[in-house]
């Protein structure tokens, strides 16, 4: 995400009150969701990895070498969600947003969202599946399901 070729927005949830007691725990996993969602906003540039001090293992490694590895472009895309708690009205409420996004998105784009041909696909199959998991017959299946299939019987 941070160096890849590719732009892929991505979206943080934070949750500013937890609902356990590792109060020193909690403010490590909220330091890291600013700092990544930072990271990918702010980049670093070239100048900056060459003036960090190498990590231990990197050390051999010349400092042109290694700013190379360093550098990232920034400006990635990226949301951050904040809830006040984990609640299952806050966590119900998170999962409707998705579900209007999805529904937004597939009525600009001119689609169904909720006609799933794949999941429909996949029901088909299972129907296939589902004796296959007791029998353990794998003939003529694809050598990746006769595999995941063993694995789960043996």
């Amino acid at each position: 995400l941070h160096q890849g070729t590719d732009v892929i927005p991505v979206e943080f949830i934070l949750v500013k009150h937890p609902t356990h007691d590792l109060a020193d725990l909690h403010a490590k996993l909220l330091a890291n969701g600013l700092a990544q969602s930072q990271a990918l906003m702010l980049g670093k540039t070239t100048a900056q990895a060459l003036q960090e001090k190498a990590p231990t293992a990197s050390k051999q490694l010349d400092a042109a070498t290694l700013a190379k590895h360093r550098t990232f472009p920034g400006n990635r895309p990226s949301t951050t969600l904040l809830l006040d708690q984990l609640t299952p009205t806050s966590l119900g409420a998170l999962i409707a947003l998705y579900e209007h996004r999805v529904f937004t998105s597939g009525a600009l784009w001119g689609i169904n969202s909720f006609d799933q041909w794949g999941v429909e696909l996949g029901k088909a199959l299972c129907n296939d599946l589902l004796p296959r998991l007791a029998s353990g017959d794998t003939q003529g299946l694809d050598a990746s399901t006769a595999g995941l299939l063993r694995r789960l019987r043996g």
